[in-house]
């Protein structure tokens, strides 16, 4: 997958979930059109893979689905404490002028997934296997969760007095 560059965009990953349950909704209410998904997907459509994450221990275990998907096709970066897991998968069809869909799920181009990772999570703590179309990422100590701080609301109506929720 080529670079980019350019200016980075901060809400890139917002903007990617909105649009994402925008389109779900979309096609829940109104059904896809034929050839909907033939057209050039781009980063406020890229398809969203399927993704677990869980404990194992001290250990934070991210499992993002792709089947289909060559392992050559798969980028991991680290940013900002985001995790980032993107590439692209291949149609391994192609459409005659006598095939006809009755349903089509696949999604095929780019995708992207945004994962934010706890604070201070280094490179060197992550580690990552693709097997059997799953990408499995370890963030060696990811699971302990660092001290919340509290944060005093204070009521500005009426004249009353300020308190702490927690």
């Amino acid at each position: 997958m080529p670079d980019r560059t350019g200016p980075h965009n901060p809400f890139e990953g917002v903007t990617d979930y909105f649009s994402e349950l925008n389109r779900l909704r979309q096609r829940g209410v109104y059904g896809s059109e034929p050839g909907q998904e033939d057209r050039q997907r781009t980063h406020a459509s890229a398809w969203v893979p399927a993704t677990d994450i869980f404990a194992r221990g001290d250990d934070l275990v991210i499992r993002v689905e792709l089947a289909g998907v060559s392992p050559e096709e798969v980028n991991l970066g680290l940013a900002k404490g985001v995790l980032t897991v993107s590439g692209s998968r291949r149609s391994d069809m192609e459409q005659d002028d006598g095939d006809v869909f009755y349903v089509r799920e696949r999604f095929y181009g780019e995708f992207r997934r945004l994962i934010t990772l706890p604070e201070g999570t280094e490179p060197e703590q992550i580690n990552a296997e693709f097997a059997d179309g799953l990408v499995e990422i370890v963030v060696r100590g990811g699971v302990g969760s660092p001290d919340a701080q509290r944060i005093e609301v204070r009521e500005r109506s009426r004249g009353r007095a300020s308190r702490s929720l927690g």
